[in-house]
């Protein structure tokens, strides 16, 4: 018997879906679904080969008492009735259920007996994943029925639900897109329905009694009537009650096939024509049929191959909403037509539908704090960091020889970086060098071309022409320091720089000792002095000062020399080529010992600044190493500080600024008394008047 409640249930005898509620109001859609029942039991009954020699029956009853009594009947166990059943009202015997898609009723441990013709709901969650994946959506809202069917099918969409506002269908259909049941064709049932009277079948005097419908008078037609009954056009949960009855009269036929034909009789009753006997759920396992419609069918445990309708809701010229196909799902196997969408805008684009716009290369994914996992924030990536993918969750940082590039997309090779002379920095700093070789190279002129007069005899012209030279080289050895570093410009311009200041300084020193000799000697008794001091011992006494900063720098070039070096520091996408201090001790070394000699030497000129000479030059190397002790002090920190390629700009500066300190304080005042005041440059005014500057 095959009976349908609500949802359906199928016996050998067929019980029918109720097509009147308790209240007696009409129920188009399950009425409909009955008489697809009757529909396709008669199709069957007509088909000579799947079922000869067997008629299949049906009653119909209200959906109220009579048909829940025959229901209650049928699961304590009706002798008069087959045990070959379909529902979802008791699974304790074998069911075929037409509309029962809880995923729960898949599993065959707690429902051994259970089939249905219609797919898991989980099918359909993954249909929905699919199309938001599809579409790149990541913020939607989903329609769903307040129950555990509703409730699960979220949870299998992998949503919480909180994402809900309930707004009236009417505002928010148009534009839906829907995984519908999918819809099949029953050729003939529409003809069936139209030429329905009341004489086709006759109801239960139950259910007439009941009704305040008035009598018919059986002349009636479907003909142009247009309803939810009438309406063939989109079959879905009609074509499962189809497929239900065919699966049942298939397993049946297999039943009746005799597979113990060769088994001796029992109580010469043959056990292919015992009611008894129909008791396995192996033929609705083994059902494996071709549907009149040309479609395969079979079970995959308690379910069907899941096949949806892709649907969209579209306004009509009319004003109202219409249900159309744009794709099916067959399987993992998503069709989609989207040229057939008509979104709720209007158009054919593909709506944005995202929390958060996804991230682009250069940024990573930050979550916001409380809120779903699609709602971010994208930052950009730190500088020698990239990520180079939409989305990333996090950015890499580049290797050490390499920096992200402006868009921190990819990773690029560091630019090296050195003071060169293609630069501001260096031009400035080589123009300067230059120029105060220049100008000492036209002091030397100078010097050499006036070196009979008074001035310049007065003041040990060898050893101010020494100093002219030491002082050039001091010029010069700067620009050493600038260009690409390599090994051997890193050895020599430490070294260059360290001679020539040793040599200039110990000019100095040597110069103002011999201004503190002439002094002594002119006491009584004390003319040996100048004698003992005098020009072999000068040069001696320059010599011996600038062998001792020659060692050091040999030691200190041989043990552990300055090397070039690739300084990733600060500079970021730069790496700065500059010569690394291998020894800090070598380096100290030689600054030490040229800060020594200055100290000695301003000592000495400081208490040579009164002296009565008649050009005491005593007061001008005062100033000058006091200009050359305050830059090379100021020195020390600013070296450390600076970064990259400025801390050669730093030492430069500073050999640059103690050079023209020493070269203007020096030479400046004698140059100005030979080119410009020439009535002091006699012998006669030397002697006549304490020297006093620019007087």
């Amino acid at each position: 018997m095959l009976m349908f409640y609500d949802r359906p249930i199928l016996y050998c005898k067929l019980f029918t879906l109720p097509f009147f509620s308790c209240g007696l109001r009409l129920e188009l859609h399950s009425l409909q679904y009955m008489y697809v029942m009757a529909f396709a039991v008669e199709e069957i009954n007509c088909n000579s080969i799947l079922l000869p020699g067997v008629k299949l029956g049906y009653h119909i009853f209200d959906s109220c008492t009579l048909a829940l009594q025959h229901a209650l009947l049928l699961a304590v166990g009706d002798t008069r009735s087959c045990n070959l059943t379909a529902s979802n009202i008791s699974v304790s015997f074998p069911q075929i259920s037409y509309l029962a898609s809880c995923p729960c009723l898949s599993d065959r441990s707690k429902f051994p007996n259970f089939f249905r013709t219609i797919p898991s709901d989980i099918y359909q969650a993954r249909a929905m994943a699919r199309l938001a994946i599809r579409f790149h959506w990541t913020w939607i809202g989903a329609v769903i029925v307040n129950n555990d069917y509703g409730q699960l099918a979220i949870q299998v969409y992998v949503f919480v639900v909180t994402l809900y506002q309930y707004l009236a269908i009417s505002k928010v259909a148009s534009g839906v897109l829907g995984v519908a049941i999918r819809s099949s064709k029953i050729p003939g049932f529409e003809n069936y329905l139209r030429n329905l009277n009341t004489h086709s079948y006759s109801y239960s005097s139950s259910s007439v009694k009941k009704s305040s419908l008035p009598p018919c008078s059986g002349t009636e037609s479907l003909e142009g009537v247009q309803n939810l009954f009438t309406d063939t056009s989109q079959l879905r949960v009609s074509y499962n009650v189809y497929l239900a009855v065919y699966a049942a009269a298939h397993a049946l036929h297999s039943l009746l096939s005799c597979p113990n034909r060769d088994s001796p009789p029992r109580n010469n009753i043959s056990t292919c024509s015992s009611p008894k006997s129909i008791k396995s759920i192996e033929h609705l396992n083994k059902v494996n049929f071709t549907t009149p419609q040309g479609e395969m069918f079979y079970f995959q445990g308690a379910d069907i191959p899941a096949k949806y309708d892709l649907v969209n809701w579209q306004n009509t010229p009319e004003g109202t909403l219409k249900l159309v196909l744009i794709g099916r799902v067959d399987g993992f196997d998503l069709l989609l037509n989207e040229s057939a969408i008509q979104w709720s805008t209007g158009s054919n684009q593909v709506p944005v539908s995202v929390c958060s716009e996804s991230c682009p290369p250069g940024t990573r994914v930050a979550t916001r704090k409380g809120e779903p996992v699609c709602c971010f924030d994208c930052i950009p990536c730190a500088e020698g960091e990239i990520s180079n993918t939409t989305g990333s969750p996090h950015c890499e940082r580049c290797p050490s020889e390499f920096w992200s590039d402006a868009e921190r997309t990819a990773c690029i090779p560091r630019q090296v970086d050195f003071l060169s002379f293609n630069e501001t920095l260096g031009i400035t700093l080589a123009t300067a060098a230059v120029s105060g070789a220049t100008v000492t190279t036209a002091v030397f002129v100078v010097f050499l071309y006036y070196r009979q007069t008074p001035v310049v005899r007065a003041n040990n012209s060898e050893l101010s022409f020494l100093l002219l030279v030491s002082l050039k080289l001091c010029f010069l050895c700067s620009l050493v320091f600038i260009g690409r570093p390599s090994v051997w410009a890193c050895r020599f311009q430490q070294a260059a720089f360290g001679i020539s200041f040793v040599l200039c300084v110990s000019c100095l020193l040597v110069k103002t000792i011999v201004v503190l000799a002439v002094f002594r000697s002119a006491r009584p008794g004390a003319e040996a002095l100048m004698k003992w001091f005098g020009p072999g011992l000068q040069r001696g006494s320059v010599c011996f000062f600038t062998c001792i900063q020659v060692i050091i720098c040999a030691i200190w070039l041989s043990l552990s020399p300055p090397m070039p070096h690739h300084d990733l520091g600060f500079q970021g996408s730069k790496v700065t080529l500059k010569c690394a201090m291998a020894s800090v001790v070598g380096f100290s070394l030689v600054l030490g010992y040229i800060g020594l000699l200055a100290c000695t030497c301003l000592f000495l000129a400081f208490l040579a600044r009164k002296l009565p000479d008649n050009f005491n030059e005593a007061k001008l190397i005062t100033f000058s190493m006091l200009i050359f002790c305050a830059v090379w002090v100021a020195f020390v920190p600013a070296y450390v500080s600076s970064p990259g390629k400025y801390v050669v700009a730093v030492e430069i500066f500073a050999i640059l600024a103690s050079s023209y300190g020493l070269l203007l304080c020096i030479f400046a005042p004698k140059c100005f008394i030979i080119l410009l005041r020439p009535e002091k440059n006699t012998k006669k005014h030397l002697m006549r008047h304490v020297f006093s500057l620019l007087s």
